[in-house]
């Protein structure tokens, strides 16, 4: 697609607000705040995402918790220093709230960046075939965002021949996974991790048969009237 480097990293979610707005950072006087949303999955599991909202949205959209949130914007990372090493985070930025409507999926993401290490690929014990990608994604003022990825199937096979430095395109869901985490002999600690599921994939040399819009396709009330469509609830 023409403009698919200039949506680069487009993500949605719809689900409900799990915590109160918590200070996070201030850019040029506009306050940012987190919390944590429940992100249904179609199976009928979770997925509990952070999120990061400007205190403008917050006040005019009247976000707090228990509110179903509809939100467009980007899944980008940052380092924190945690118990004095650095941590790659990762958050949803939400850049516009829907409030009005339709998704197949509430859980859509679509990046176009570059390979940033070697694909990690292994077998489970049950023969799955599994590839861990890091892609490094380009963003405004010179910036770039490191996202983890997971690929599945042929997905991984194809992945774990990918080289650094080479430009994919890819469709998926944000997901949370839970680990556990030795700090020493009687010490465990539970961890979660955030990566993105791919669901497809595809090489830059072949990014003309990726559809960013059809890949991340809302639709509005209005838009839904004006087709003549109606979907069951």
């Amino acid at each position: 697609m023409n403009n698919l480097q200039e949506n680069n990293n487009r993500v949605f979610i719809s689900g409900e607000i799990l915590t109160d707005a918590e200070f996070s950072h201030e850019v040029y006087g506009e306050g940012f705040y987190e919390m944590n949303v429940l992100v249904k999955r179609l199976s009928g599991q979770g997925d509990i995402l952070p999120v990061t909202v400007s205190e403008r949205l917050i006040q005019d959209e009247n976000l707090k918790k228990g509110v179903t949130i509809n939100a467009i914007g980007q899944f980008r990372s940052y380092n924190k220093l945690v118990d004095g090493k650095s941590k790659l985070m990762l958050t949803v930025f939400v850049r516009e709230i829907l409030p009005d409507v339709y998704v197949r999926n509430p859980n859509n993401i679509v990046l176009c960046g570059y390979i940033c290490k070697p694909p990690v690929y292994r077998t489970t014990p049950f023969n799955r075939e599994i590839a861990d990608i890091l892609i490094a994604v380009n963003r405004s003022y010179n910036k770039s965002d490191y996202i983890p990825c997971i690929a599945w199937g042929r997905n991984a096979r194809f992945a774990k021949n990918l080289e650094v430095g080479e430009k994919i395109a890819i469709a998926g869901r944000i997901q949370s996974r839970e680990y556990q985490k030795r700090l020493s002999d009687d010490d465990i600690k539970i961890m979660t991790a955030y990566e993105v599921s791919i669901s497809k994939l595809v090489a830059y040399d072949n990014v003309d048969s990726f559809d960013i819009d059809a890949e991340f396709n809302l639709y509005t009330a209005k838009d839904l009237a004006e087709n003549n469509e109606i979907y069951a609830d």
